[in-house]
């Protein structure tokens, strides 16, 4: 999957990005929601436009992924803030960042189906991290990928998290209320 989304070009993952940014947001994004993204790799999917217009339209707080004792949490984020390089080529915040646990959670995935599953990176930090938030409050996971990544099944394990939706230049691929 990773090889067939390094096929698409660069401008239009750029364009891709921006309009799913644009994108009628299938849930209400409440005022102060907490929003947490993640810094694209490679070929990924962009989500900081999409971030950027929910910081200004609802004045959302904004949040990145962070490793902290195995485990995948969320720390508060601004424009501009000095990250720190971990591994694998990612950046997230330091410590001295406040852990905060989002209302609304941007996934990434390599592959995902219409039932709501996904294909991460194999670690299942997010599926972690989205279990640990639903036992706290009720929380959004919306997948954002490529239109391209859609598969026709994606095989599960007892610990994968369905995502609450999809959303891909093309719109909603995937919400957990119609089903």
């Amino acid at each position: 999957m990773t090889a067939k989304r390094d096929t698409l070009s660069p401008i239009f993952r750029k364009q891709m990005s921006e309009k799913v940014a644009k994108t009628d947001l299938p849930f209400d994004v409440p005022e102060k929601a907490i929003v947490s993204g993640w810094f694209a790799m490679g070929t990924e999917l962009n989500p900081y436009p999409l971030m950027k217009r929910l910081a200004a339209e609802h004045d959302a707080l904004l949040a990145l992924p962070a490793i902290a004792d195995g485990k995948l949490i969320f720390r508060a984020w601004v424009p501009g803030m000095q990250l720190r390089r971990v591994g694998f080529g990612l950046s997230e915040p330091g410590p001295e960042a406040k852990e905060v646990d989002p209302d609304i959670l941007f996934v990434p995935l390599l592959a995902f189906d219409l039932k709501g599953y996904r294909i991460g990176y194999g670690k299942a930090y997010y599926d972690g991290g989205i279990s640990r938030l639903r036992a706290k409050k009720q929380i959004i996971a919306a997948g954002l990928a490529f239109d391209e990544q859609c598969v026709e099944s994606v095989p599960t394990e007892p610990h994968d998290e369905r995502l609450d939706y999809v959303i891909t230049e093309e719109g909603v691929r995937f919400s957990a209320g119609s089903d």
